[in-house]
């Protein structure tokens, strides 16, 4: 369970031995490498040093290799300026591009983007699609715009119907062990 993501082999206990595994797979250009290791930079994992301009700096690498988790962690920083010039136009833009690619987190996001804006259609939409993929949260953002009246009762029963989908999918033995044992997410 607590095995390599990259490579399955047992994990190290010491984090410059685990840092020099990712370097390894860093080198093989493998973009989810290249995400987690910008990753460690932007929260100062692994023994490193906080150094957000070299953390947007891979997943710019990972996001041109097509890692949808970099894509998103590059709208946060341009959204918020961190590590680069704060551009909400250009992070938006990158929300987009993870979300075209399947991350919910993104998908949320811009459901978030446009009801701050007004924009409650589109908001909808993305929350309808981010609650199809079992996020918890855009299910509760689809009852609040439909309690708000920004969201037709259609659209909440859909989220609804396709959130409690996605959920039994994700349901197994294996799961529901781990979460007995105290295990996270």
């Amino acid at each position: 369970m607590f095995d390599c993501p990259f490579c399955r082999t047992t994990r190290p206990t010491k984090d410059a031995d685990e840092l020099a595994m990712v370097r390894a797979r860093v080198e093989k250009k493998d973009h989810e490498a290249i995400y987690f290791h910008g990753t460690q930079y932007a929260h100062a994992g692994l023994g490193l040093q906080e150094d957000m301009r070299k953390a947007v700096e891979l997943w710019t690498e990972a996001a041109e290799l097509s890692s949808a988790g970099a894509l998103y962690s590059l709208g946060v920083a341009y959204r918020l300026g961190s590590g680069v010039e704060e551009d909400e136009a250009k992070g938006t833009q990158f929300y987009e591009k993870a979300a075209m690619q399947g991350c919910v987190r993104s998908r949320y996001t811009l459901g978030l983007l446009d009801a701050k804006n007004g924009n409650h259609d589109r908001a909808a939409r993305h929350l309808l699609i981010s609650a199809k993929m079992g996020h918890k949260n855009s299910i509760e953002m689809i009852i609040k715009a439909f309690m708000s009246g920004h969201a037709t009762r259609e659209q909440y029963t859909e989220a609804l119907r396709g959130y409690q989908d996605a959920v039994e999918e994700t349901k197994s033995h294996d799961r529901d062990e781990a979460k007995r044992l105290g295990y996270p997410r």
